[in-house]
C-alpha cells in the first residue's frame, strides 16, 4: 500500500489553503511539489503528516509509515549530534546511525553538541533523520535543500535516490531542480482555494507526470 490523497482540503490559521488536492505515490516514486510561497506546501505537507487535521477530503497512509523533514530540523543543542541520532533511532525503532551519519557525511561531526554545528550542518543532521525509517516509508520532505550547498544538495539527491531504489517514497516541497530521475511534478497553484470553477480544469493539468 502506498500513498493516496483524495480530495483533501486544507486551511492555515483557519483560513482555507487548499482545496480538492488528490495524488497518489507507489513503492519507488517520488513527487515535487511546487508553487509560489503561501501555496499551500507545508500546510499540504502537514495535513498528510497527520499534524493538522484536513477541512475535507482523506490521506491513506504507506504501511510502512511516514518520516517528516519540516523546516525545523527539531534538533537538541545540548546533545551531540550522534546523541541526536541515536534518540531519533530509538523513538523510530530504527538499529544504528552508521548508514545516516555516512549518508549526510556527518561521522567527522559526530561528537560535536549540536548547538556548535552550522546551519547546513544542523540540516544535513535534521535529514540524516529519515534515512532511520523503516525500508518502504514515505518521506516527506518540506524545503530539504534550505542551507545546503551543492554538495549537500548532492547527498541528498543520493539519498532520495537510495531511498526509491529501496521501494520508498518521497514526496518533496522545493523551489529547487533536483535530480531524482522520474520524479513528477505537482503545481499546488492549480488547487488554490476559492479559486472557482476554472481551478479543477487547471488542477486535472497540474500533475506534470516524471521529470525528464
Amino acid at each position: 500500500m502506498g500513498l493516496l490523497v483524495e480530495n483533501l482540503s486544507c486551511a492555515r490559521g483557519g483560513i482555507a489553503v487548499l482545496s480538492g488536492v488528490s495524488l497518489a505515490l507507489s513503492g519507488g516514486q517520488a513527487l515535487f511539489l511546487r508553487g509560489p510561497n503561501g501555496a499551500g506546501k507545508t500546510t499540504l505537507l502537514r495535513c498528510i503528516a497527520g499534524l493538522q487535521q484536513p477541512m475535507a477530503g482523506r490521506v491513506v497512509l504507506p504501511e510502512a509509515g511516514v518520516v517528516y523533514a519540516a523546516h525545523a530540523d527539531g534538533v537538541k543543542g545540548v546533545l551531540s549530534l550522534a546523541e541526536n541520532l541515536a534518540f531519533w533511532a530509538a523513538v523510530q525503532g530504527a538499529g544504528g546511525i552508521g548508514v545516516a551519519l555516512d549518508a549526510m557525511d556527518l561521522r567527522a561531526l559526530a561528537d560535536r553538541p549540536a548547538q556548535n554545528l552550522s546551519a547546513g550542518q544542523r540540516r544535513r543532521l535534521g535529514l540524516a533523520r529519515l534515512l532511520l525509517g523503516a525500508r518502504g516509508a514515505l518521506w516527506l520532505m518540506d524545503e530539504p535543500t534550505v542551507s545546503l550547498d551543492r554538495a549537500a544538495v548532492g547527498l541528498v539527491e543520493r539519498a532520495v535516490a537510495a531511498h526509491l531504489a529501496a521501494g520508498g517514497m518521497a514526496l518533496i516541497a522545493t523551489h529547487l531542480d533536483l535530480d531524482v530521475p522520474g520524479a513528477g511534478v505537482l503545481d499546488l497553484s492549480a488547487f488554490r482555494a476559492g479559486a472557482g470553477a476554472g481551478a479543477a480544469a487547471r488542477a486535472a493539468g497540474a500533475f506534470a507526470g516524471p521529470v525528464e
